[in-house]
């Protein structure tokens, strides 16, 4: 499979850029300024801005996936839907499926479906609601349109870590452990988004965590 991965710099995007290499797949790799010294094999990098539909859909030609991994600096999460929206009409012209990574704000809190964890200062403290109220309005973006899309909402917390390879998988509810905490490490959601990839559930929005 020939992916594409937006944001290739990022957290995630990094990781997913080192899963699907691993597991054989050809990579574009795509970086809005500065790459890696070094990339796995089978890996090609190239520059892009996420927020240029026609030179995303020249770059999306012949893939068979998009990964969109981008995040905005501090102070511009209020633009992370408008990207994301430029990304699914680019990828709407060449016909390809693109996964969204995106955040946990538009899930359910557990046992309590009428509340969103935006909302819940439980998993969403003062410092990170502005960012989870982004990710709502980006699943918004993706609700209302037609590009074949698929959403993947982390848990509360996501951090590197080690690749364990094991995960659960949800719907629109967030994840939780026995203790209450909801985490999973950037590896393992690199392995979950690969996993959708070349086994696609179906499901427009899921989550998944420990």
């Amino acid at each position: 499979m020939r992916i594409a991965v937006i944001g290739a710099a990022g957290m995630a995007g990094s990781r997913v850029v080192t899963e699907a290499a691993g597991r054989g797949h050809a990579l574009l790799a795509v970086y809005r300024r500065s790459r890696p010294d070094t990339l796995p094999p089978g890996v090609t990098a190239t520059g892009g801005d996420a927020d240029d539909a026609d030179a995303m859909a020249a770059l999306f030609e012949g893939v068979d996936a998009v990964v969109a991994a981008t995040r905005p600096p501090a102070g511009h999460e209020h633009t992370i839907a408008a990207t994301t929206t430029s990304l699914l009409d680019a990828a709407a012209r060449t016909g390809t499926r693109i996964l969204v990574v995106g955040g946990a704000g538009p899930l359910k809190v557990p046992g309590r479906p009428a509340q969103l964890v935006l909302d819940s200062a439980e998993y969403v403290p003062p410092q990170w609601r502005t960012v989870a109220a982004a990710s709502s309005a980006q699943l918004a973006a993706c609700r209302a349109h037609p590009a074949d899309w698929v959403y993947l909402s982390p848990p509360a917390v996501l951090e590197p870590g080690t690749r364990t390879g094991r995960y659960r998988r949800g719907t629109t509810t967030l994840l939780t452990a026995p203790d209450g905490t909801s985490r999973i490490s950037a590896e393992d959601l690199a392995v979950a988004v690969l996993d959708e990839l070349e086994v696609p559930r179906g499901e427009r929005h899921f989550t998944v965590g420990y």
